[in-house]
């Protein structure tokens, strides 16, 4: 190895110059052009638009006359569930209290619960009475549901 040192020094013919000043960004569209371009896109957009609101439009309709065929069906299901239930109750009661002398279902050892309603008369049990043999999670679901609506 000889002893000279090799210092680094720049390329032949310097570096290249340094971009200190500034340069404007290219400018593809002016105000007019931005401005046209927005009414277009406006335009087009709303003739869209109407078209899909009617589309909803028509949608909500129909919706609306599937709710009103299908409601009729619904209450009649929804008291037959109701009745049902309440047959499994009486049932159940029948069940329960074979065993008790003188209990008759529907009655508090045989005497009538309402004095003054007629005997063929449908009373609506109370809320307890009714989920009395269901889960509890079942009646507060029903209380809760309630005070919702």
């Amino acid at each position: 190895m000889d002893g000279a040192i090799k210092q680094d020094l720049p390329p032949p013919g310097g570096y290249k110059r340094i971009v200190f000043h500034r340069i404007p960004a290219k400018k593809y569209f002016n105000g007019y052009a931005i401005f046209a371009g927005y009414i277009g896109l406006t335009v087009f957009a709303s003739y869209f638009a109407r078209f899909d609101l009617k589309r909803q439009r028509r949608q909500k309709i129909e919706e609306s006359d599937v709710h009103i065929a299908l409601e009729p069906l619904l209450l009649a299901e929804r008291d037959r569930m109701y009745l049902k239930q309440l047959r499994k109750n009486r049932d159940e009661e029948a069940e329960l209290m074979k065993n008790v002398p003188g209990w008759k279902v529907g009655t508090y050892y045989g005497e009538p619960i309402y004095k003054t309603i007629p005997k063929d008369t449908f009373i609506d049990p109370l809320r307890n009475e009714y989920y009395a043999h269901a889960n509890k999670l079942y009646l507060f679901e029903s209380v809760y549901i309630d005070a919702l609506y």
